[in-house]
């Protein structure tokens, strides 16, 4: 993954080593315990069972599979950041809700999961995918209705080569927010939510980005909160008690 060339700080560089290092719980727990314990998370996501195990229904695999990309930048002051977008208030689903370029799988894309991303970042905010150097692919989401999600990381080493732009069919607002904000207990409320039994919360981060207020939450929020404990490799300063079906058996 990453093959494509770019000028980084030595601390993105160091970061796109440290997340091509990350290995799944599931991986982790079925080899030699003696691996570098650098590259282990506070709190890893479960690894969704049998994600790929799907081959005899390509059609229902395609309809029910998405791709995030979580890309990642530096800002002036060398802190991390993270591209979101608020999208159209005109949509049929999540209208004028925040979330991270995205979209189903389609067939061109070949059964791959970084395509999709890519492809849907390209489309909905004009991120040209041979700025982003994806280093990692995390273990899938499952949402209630069974659609996985799989969170793909990407770094953007050249901030200034990217000119957002948004697809104002999707798209109503491109910004961008410090990833550290996803494990500080400021700016945050949850809500205990209860599906089939499981009591959970729902995370809800409150950002201001000029002179426009957002609101992170939901899946999106526990991307973000998964991502940022990988990468400063520590766990939210709050209890995060996600979702059991998050985890569940992918479809």
């Amino acid at each position: 993954m990453g093959s494509n060339s770019f000028r980084a700080s030595q601390r993105l560089i160091n970061l796109a080593h440290q997340l091509h290092l990350y290995k799944p719980l599931s991986q982790l727990n079925s080899t030699d315990s003696t691996e570098d314990p650098t590259v282990q998370v506070p709190h890893p996501q479960e690894h969704c069972l049998k994600a790929e195990s799907v081959t005899n229904q390509p059609e229902r695999f395609r309809s029910n599979r998405a791709a995030v990309l979580i890309c990642l930048f530096e800002d002036d002051e060398g802190d991390l950041r993270v591209i979101l977008t608020k999208r159209s208030s005109t949509l049929s689903t999540h209208s004028g809700e925040v979330s991270l370029p995205g979209g189903k799988r389609e067939e061109s894309d070949a059964d791959d999961d970084i395509k999709t991303a890519l492809r849907e970042a390209e489309e909905e905010i004009g991120l040209n995918p041979s700025l982003v150097n994806v280093v990692t692919v995390l273990e899938p989401f499952v949402t209630k209705r069974g659609m996985t999600v799989v969170p793909v990381i990407g770094i953007l080493s050249d901030r200034k080569g990217f000119n957002p732009t948004p697809n104002a069919a999707e798209v109503e607002a491109i910004f961008d927010a410090p990833l550290e904000m996803f494990l500080k207990d400021e700016n945050r409320r949850a809500e205990e939510r209860e599906w089939m039994g499981d009591k959970y919360l729902l995370h809800f981060f409150d950002y201001e980005a000029q002179n426009k207020k957002y609101v992170v939450w939901a899946l999106t929020a526990g991307f973000l909160i998964t991502v940022a404990s990988i990468v400063y490799q520590r766990p939210p300063a709050f209890p995060e008690r996600k979702p059991k079906f998050w985890n569940r058996q992918c479809l």
